[in-house]
């Protein structure tokens, strides 16, 4: 098979979408560290709990929203347990599997972290595009999503739910 090299404008598109990706969780990253001594990762399971009508997820689901190993993700889990913000235990249905709930505590950390979180994301994403930018970044990401997660295991969660 021969390759099909890219052209000038699909090089151009696939360098800055390496930037940004290089760039972007370093940033995010950093502003969540600084000011609420959380990582982007734990930020991220916090607020993937959070969703859930009762705050709580398999490790297996979580694990697959989160797109981590089933190691690296107990890893996380025994840190933010340590710290009080979630619990853990064996599902009920089933004590093979364990479940995570968020804490109330670790609601509370949620909710003081996410003004910065948000301000952050505005700022290097948000803020930098057009309303119509935004739509066709939406339309982008479904499209890489689709190539990339066919499955839809870390598609959003609806607003609200």
């Amino acid at each position: 098979m021969e390759t099909k090299w890219l052209s000038a404008d699909e090089r151009e598109a696939w360098l800055g979408v390496f930037a940004v990706l290089e760039l972007l969780p370093a940033a995010l990253d950093a502003q969540l560290r600084r000011e609420s001594e959380l990582t982007r990762f734990e930020y991220y399971v916090l607020a993937m709990l959070s969703e859930r009508p009762d705050r709580t997820l398999q490790m297996t689901g979580l694990a697959a929203l989160s797109n981590a190993t089933l190691p690296r993700l107990s890893h996380v889990v025994r840190r933010l347990s340590e710290r009080g913000l979630v619990d853990k235990a064996p599902c009920p249905g089933d004590g093979r599997a364990t479940i995570v709930r968020l804490t109330d505590a670790g609601w509370d950390k949620l909710r003081e972290a996410a003004p910065a979180h948000v301000a952050t994301v505005r700022r290097h994403v948000i803020d930098a595009l057009t309303s119509e930018q935004v739509e066709q970044l939406t339309q982008i990401t479904r499209a890489m999503l689709g190539s990339l997660d066919p499955e839809g295991a870390m598609k959003p969660a609806e607003p609200g739910v």
